[in-house]
């Protein structure tokens, strides 16, 4: 019965050896796996991980032996991509609720510095969405006045967003 194996067993290979004759097979199979970058980046941490044996005896299935090492590797860095995306998107959303905070503050002092009947005039149109016939008819003004009143109040914040 004969045994048909289509990686034979390799005795008394060296790192090099090994690299030669399977480094653009593992490229392949890693780049069809991670993509291209990531396989570039696996590929060699895998080889940095074996070297160290000096001399690989008794390896039945190099490929499969360097495969496993390369799963180990980009699952390592998988891990260590996964905490550093955490902390990164952490940090994101720290600055964004600052950020937040810091223009509701400048929003609200930029009201507040209007005079009330500018402020009336903006709150209705930019916050609460009225039209200036609807702002006129409400505050008992005409749309004329509304129209004056929105282009002192927006002047007024734009020389408040200056200084």
């Amino acid at each position: 019965m004969a045994v048909h194996n289509s990686h034979p067993v390799i005795k008394h290979q060296t790192a090099t050896e090994l690299y030669v004759r399977h480094s653009e097979w593992l490229k392949n199979r890693l780049a069809k796996r991670y993509g291209a970058d990531e396989a570039d980046e696996v590929s060699q941490e895998t080889w940095l991980r074996m070297v160290p044996h000096p001399l690989l005896e008794d390896i039945d299935h190099p490929k499969a032996w360097l495969l496993t090492i390369a799963s180990n590797v980009a699952r390592n860095m998988g891990l260590k991509r996964g905490v550093r995306q955490k902390y990164a998107m952490q940090a994101l959303v720290e600055r964004h609720e600052q950020a937040s905070q810091l223009t509701e503050v400048l929003a609200q002092q930029l009201l507040l510095g209007l005079p009330v009947p500018l402020r009336d005039v903006f709150v209705l149109s930019r916050i609460v969405g009225l039209s200036n016939a609807q702002i006129a008819e409400q505050l008992g003004i005409s749309p004329k006045t509304v129209e004056g009143r929105m282009t002192k109040a927006l002047a007024h914040c734009a020389a408040q967003l200056r200084r």
